[in-house]
């Protein structure tokens, strides 16, 4: 008997959900269509997108070179214009690069304050890739040498300093340059030893060290005075002895 009926309540059951399902249909079938839509949309859309950020930063990687040309040649002024077009409207990754180059163009031509300017906006950019923006920070710092005191060139260097910065030698080069000159010998001792010590700084940069180092040494040590007298000379600050100014400037 039982089997007799297992066909019939299959048929009811079934019908049931169908039922059910149109039900579900009628109330939510075009929400689902809807959603399908916006999906399809939202993935075609991306890959759109993907298209157009690479065509673009094809265009502006062309046109980047385009200006290296007109830079090489001395057309400065068409050079900025370009630069500037970039800088405003072009990828992040090209923009921030003709930020730079537009900085170090204000220095070449002796614009100090528009250089800072440039260095300092790009330096506090958080869109920027980090290590253009640490570099402009480097670059900031260096225009502030002879005017800004120790504690103010700490504070612009020492976030440079990390193991992983890849410009830390270059930081602590430049901050044992300040500390020399702001009279800080112990200080400039530091950073200096550290940069001739270590095997990994760049050739170029240990020499400076060196060399500023033996002006450093020089200062902290006792001056002669006069043949046969042995009193010490009236004058020997860092900035005004025979010792202080040559090899610093050197050093730079």
């Amino acid at each position: 008997m039982a089997d007799n009926r297992d066909p019939l309540f299959r048929e009811i059951d079934e019908e049931m959900r169908r039922e059910q399902l149109l039900k579900l249909w009628n109330a939510y079938g075009t929400y689902m269509i809807l959603g399908v839509a916006v999906l399809l949309l939202g993935v075609f859309g991306y890959q759109w997108m993907q298209k157009q950020r690479a065509a673009q930063a094809e265009a502006a990687g062309a046109r980047y070179s385009a200006v290296a040309t007109l830079l090489q040649q001395g057309k400065n002024e068409q050079a900025q214009q370009d630069l500037e077009a970039i800088a405003n409207g072009g990828p992040a990754g090209y923009g921030a690069l003709a930020r730079l180059q537009l900085a170090a163009l204000a220095m070449k031509a002796g614009r100090a304050d528009e250089a800072y300017s440039r260095f300092t906006a790009l330096a506090a950019d958080s869109g920027a890739d980090p290590l253009l923006r640490d570099f402009a920070q480097l670059q900031a710092a260096s225009l502030k040498l002879d005017t800004a005191g120790w504690t103010e060139m700490q504070n612009r260097l020492t976030p440079l300093l990390g193991d992983k910065n890849p410009w830390r030698y270059s930081a602590r080069e430049l901050l044992g340059l300040a500390a020399f000159r702001a009279g800080e010998l112990d200080e400039a001792r530091k950073a200096l030893t550290e940069l001739v010590a270590d095997q990994k700084v760049p050739a170029s940069i240990r020499e400076r060290a060196q060399a500023l180092m033996a002006v450093v040494t020089g200062e902290n040590s006792p001056k002669p005075g006069p043949a046969g007298t042995g009193e010490q000379p009236a004058t020997g600050s860092a900035g005004t002895s025979g010792a202080g100014g040559t090899p610093a400037a050197k050093a730079q």
